[in-house]
C-alpha cells in the first residue's frame, strides 16, 4: 500500500448512487421510500448486505452488545485509535432513501476509493452503522450512540419497549446482531457524519454543502391523559371528562409554545386515543411532545409552559395526567479542529459551502461527548425529509462523499 501524499483521491458518485438505490430495497415502499424500522426484519437484512460489502473490503466488522457496528479499515498506525466516520440505517415509519442512509454508504464509498487506490493512511480508519438513530419504535432516538457515550444507562436501553410491548433487548437477540463487545468500549481520534440537511437552507442558498459547526437541544416528553370513556349520547357535555379534547388543547398549546420565542420548534407528532370507537368519548389519550432550540434555556422555558398548560388543562377537564421528561439532548457544539477539516474539504470542493447548525438530532451530537466530532451537510429536495419524497441528487450525494473524505484524510495529516 501507498504511503499517504497529498494527491486527490475522487469518489465513484454513479456507485455510491446504485448502494443507495440497492439497499433502498430492504424495507421500499410501493410510494419510493423505505420502512425499515429498527430491529426490524428490514433491518436485519440491510445490516447482513453492510457487513458482507465491508468485508469484501478487507475491513473487520465487530458489533457491540448495543447492535452497533463498526467496519475497521487498518492504518500504518495501529496504535492510534481510528478516525471514524458513519450515520445509520434504520429509517422513520415512512421514510426516505437518504435520511442516515448516506452517511453510512458515503463513508463505504470512501473506504472503496481508498481501497481502489491502495492507499494507507496513518490512523486506521472505521465504518460505523449506529442503532436506533431514529427513536421511531424505540424512544428516545439515538438511542444506542447515547449509550456508547455514556449519558444513556445500557439496562435502560435495552429495557425499552414498542408500541407492541416488544423489548429492545430481545429485538436485537432475535435478529442476531447483540455483539460481545461492551458498548462504549472503543475510542476514535474523531468522528464525522454525513447527513442530509433535512431542511431548505443549502437549496434556497445554492450551496451544495453544510459545514455543521452545532446541534440544537432536543427535550421529548410523552403525556398520558386520563378522564372517563363515556355514551356520545347519553352523556351530557357538561358531565364529561373527555380525554381528546384535553390532547387537542395539548396540541394547540405546544403549538403556540413552539412559535412563542425565536429560533424554538415544538411538535406533537404522535397520539393514540382510546377506545377509537365513534360513539365513544375517548377516556384516555397517549401523545408525544418534542421541543428543540439552539439556547437550552428556551428548551427549559418551553417546558416550564408545557407543565403550565398541561396542568390548567387537565385541572379545568377533569382529567389526570402531566408530562413525562424521557429525553433530553443538551445543545451540542462541535469540535473547532474537526469543523475546520470540514470547511477545508468543502472550500477544495469548491461549489459553495455555508457554516450552519443543525435542527434535527444525530448520533454526531451523542458522539461529541466522547470524540472530537463535526457534521456534513448536503442539500435535499425543498428541505423535506423523514416523508418517502425525501430526495437528493447524484451530485450532491457524490459531493457530501467527497467532502467526507478529504475531511478524514486531512485530520489524519496530524498522525503523518
Amino acid at each position: 500500500m501507498a504511503t499517504p501524499t497529498t494527491h486527490n483521491l475522487a469518489v465513484d458518485g454513479r456507485r455510491l448512487w446504485d448502494a443507495i438505490h440497492e439497499t433502498a430495497a430492504f424495507g421500499g415502499t410501493p410510494k419510493g421510500g423505505v420502512r425499515r424500522l429498527t430491529l426490524s426484519d428490514e433491518d436485519r437484512q440491510v445490516r447482513d448486505w453492510f457487513r458482507a460489502a465491508c468485508e469484501a473490503l478487507g475491513c473487520a466488522v465487530t458489533v457491540d452488545d448495543m447492535g452497533n457496528m463498526f467496519a475497521r479499515r487498518p492504518g500504518r498506525r495501529d496504535d492510534l485509535a481510528p478516525i471514524a466516520f458513519g450515520s445509520h440505517l434504520d429509517t422513520q415509519p415512512t421514510g426516505g432513501k437518504f435520511d442516515g442512509v448516506l452517511g453510512v454508504l458515503a463513508g463505504l464509498e470512501v473506504l472503496r476509493t481508498l481501497h481502489d487506490a491502495g492507499y494507507e493512511t496513518n490512523a486506521p480508519l472505521e465504518l460505523v452503522n449506529w442503532t436506533n438513530e431514529e427513536g421511531s419504535r424505540f424512544a428516545p432516538a439515538m438511542l444506542a450512540s447515547g449509550v456508547f457515550a455514556g449519558a444513556i444507562a445500557k439496562e435502560t436501553a435495552l429495557a425499552q419497549t414498542d408500541r407492541e410491548g416488544a423489548t429492545f433487548g430481545a429485538e436485537l437477540e432475535r435478529i442476531g446482531y447483540r455483539g460481545d463487545e461492551p458498548c462504549g468500549a472503543r475510542t476514535f481520534s474523531a468522528f464525522f457524519e454525513l447527513h442530509i440537511e433535512q431542511g431548505p437552507i443549502l437549496q434556497d442558498e445554492d450551496k451544495m454543502v453544510g459545514v455543521v459547526e452545532a446541534v440544537q437541544g432536543i427535550r421529548w416528553y410523552e403525556i398520558t391523559l386520563i378522564g372517563q370513556d363515556a355514551h356520545s349520547g347519553a352523556t351530557p357535555m357538561r358531565l364529561r371528562r373527555d380525554a381528546l379534547v384535553g390532547a387537542s388543547r395539548v396540541v394547540a398549546a405546544v403549538d403556540r409554545i413552539g412559535r412563542a420565542r425565536p429560533d424554538c420548534v415544538g411538535t406533537v407528532g404522535l397520539m393514540e386515543v382510546k377506545p377509537n370507537s365513534r360513539n365513544v368519548s375517548p377516556g384516555e389519550v397517549f401523545l408525544t411532545v418534542d421541543f428543540r432550540s439552539p439556547d437550552d434555556a428556551k428548551v427549559a422555558a418551553m417546558e416550564a409552559d408545557l407543565i403550565a398548560a398541561v396542568a390548567e388543562i387537565t385541572s379545568d377537564l377533569g382529567l389526570e395526567g402531566a408530562p413525562v421528561r424521557i429525553w433530553d439532548q443538551p445543545a451540542t457544539i462541535f469540535d473547532a479542529e474537526c469543523v475546520a477539516a470540514v470547511e477545508a474539504a468543502a472550500e477544495a470542493f469548491g461549489q459553495g459551502s455555508r457554516r450552519m447548525v443543525s435542527g434535527a438530532g444525530h448520533d454526531a451530537a451523542y458522539v461529541a461527548r466522547v470524540a472530537p466530532t463535526a457534521m456534513i451537510f448536503v442539500p435535499c429536495k425543498d428541505g423535506i425529509s423523514h416523508n418517502e419524497a425525501e430526495s437528493s441528487t447524484l451530485e450532491q450525494c457524490a459531493a457530501g462523499a467527497q467532502v467526507l473524505l478529504d475531511a478524514a484524510l486531512r485530520y489524519d495529516r496530524k498522525f503523518g
